[in-house]
């Protein structure tokens, strides 16, 4: 039997650490690659919907909602068996639905926004969502907030008329699917 020194024993503990913290980043960016790719499928298909019938617009996004919270449930049921990790339950549809209803408050209630000013609220609403968890869980969440956040206001600001629901199927969409790829990759 072999000995080993504390500072020995202080780098295996060390490389141990290391290893579970990239593991526990892999399992998190495999399951959120699952639902970027979903909800960016949705999201891009709710922008096309909405720029066809404008006038549905809010039973479009809500339908959006109610299929994406859904599919989160089915991706969270598939990936638990293989992962051993819950990553949409309960909790996590009451601090969804909390969020929606924020939402829903300031541009339903509060405020008086046009259609321009929600199709670009709302994005950047989940992208600052997306910025701050990647502070704790992976920069890449971060890159994807910020890179849809600063799409978003160049399209508002730079994309005139009908062809700003088009510019937002591809940034938001296409972005939350293309992250999801990207994810995939880490």
């Amino acid at each position: 039997m072999t000995s080993i020194d504390s500072r020995e024993a202080a780098s295996a503990l060390s490389d141990i650490s290391e290893i579970a913290r990239r593991v526990r980043q892999s399992t998190i960016y495999n399951i959120a690659s699952l639902m970027l790719i979903m909800w960016g499928a949705l999201v891009f298909a709710g922008h096309i919907v909405a720029h066809a019938f404008p006038r549905s617009a809010l039973l479009i996004w809500l339908a959006v909602n109610v299929l994406g919270c859904a599919g989160a449930f089915a991706i969270s049921a598939a990936t638990r068996a293989r992962t051993g990790v819950r990553s949409f339950d309960g909790r996590f549809l009451t601090a969804f639905l909390l969020f929606l209803g924020f939402g829903y408050l300031w541009t339903l209630g509060l405020g008086h926004f046009t259609p321009r000013q929600l199709d670009t609220f709302w994005p950047l609403y989940f992208m600052l969502v997306y910025t701050i968890v990647g502070l704790w869980v992976g920069l890449a969440f971060v890159a994807i907030g910020l890179g849809i956040t600063a799409l978003t206001l160049i399209g508002y600001f730079f994309v005139g008329g009908d062809w700003f629901h088009l510019w937002m199927a591809v940034v938001n969409g296409g972005g939350l699917m293309l992250g999801g790829l990207w994810m995939r990759r880490s």
